[in-house]
């Protein structure tokens, strides 16, 4: 077995468990699959990991060291970020509604969806630290001799697709409480439950120094 491929059996392993640990990402998810449905879930977990494959990209690119050298970079981008999670957690604890008909815009479902893709997308390209654990973490998984940028982005890739395997199964799961989880009363629990969340997650981010 050559040393990349060890390198990335490892990684797996190691990526395997921290996509499963409960995060922001995860909360996302099962409240959109419980409250919005699987289909607008599936657009947000596709975002979700779209951002973790820009991110990928952009420390293959080296910029991602700029971000991890540059304090004031790092603290602009932090800071949009948390206003970003602030924005929607107000959003959830003072939404009215009480179906799920009210959960998209007027109009088609699609615009519902695309909107669920924008919100996982911008959760994580708003979020340094995501870029600055790349940076710091990815690298330990490239074996000396490889091309460390070709070799980073399969890294994203992998961690992508295990997030893409995780949120499948976790909106396979809601499905048997789907209907006990829609009524009126849940929903705006869920709501405001998951807009805490967000809140603090935007708290810790905006309030974290590294």
């Amino acid at each position: 077995m050559s040393p990349l491929e060890q390198s990335l059996i490892a990684f797996t392993f190691a990526a395997a468990l921290l996509t499963m640990t409960p995060g922001l990402d995860t909360a996302l998810v099962l409240r959109t699959a419980t409250v919005d449905g699987g289909r607008r879930a599936w657009f947000a977990a596709i975002g979700i990991c779209l951002g973790c494959l820009a991110w990928g990209a952009i420390v293959a690119a080296g910029l991602g060291v700029l971000l991890a050298a540059s304090e004031l970079a790092y603290t602009l981008l932090k800071y949009a970020g948390a206003a970003y999670l602030v924005w929607l957690g107000a959003k959830l604890i003072l939404s009215t509604r009480d179906d799920f008909g009210a959960a998209a815009p007027a109009g088609a479902g699609d615009a519902g969806a695309w909107l669920w893709f924008r919100r996982g997308l911008l959760t994580n390209l708003l979020n340094p630290k995501v870029g600055v654990f790349y940076v710091s973490f990815l690298p330990q998984f490239v074996p000396p001799g490889s091309d460390v940028a070709a070799t980073t982005l399969l890294l994203a890739v992998i961690h992508a697709s295990l997030g893409l395997a995780w949120f499948a199964a976790l909106i396979v799961a809601t499905r048997p409480v789907a209907a006990a989880l829609r009524r009126p009363r849940t929903i705006r629990w869920l709501d405001r439950a998951t807009g805490s969340l967000f809140l603090l997650f935007a708290g810790r981010l905006a309030l974290s120094r590294d």
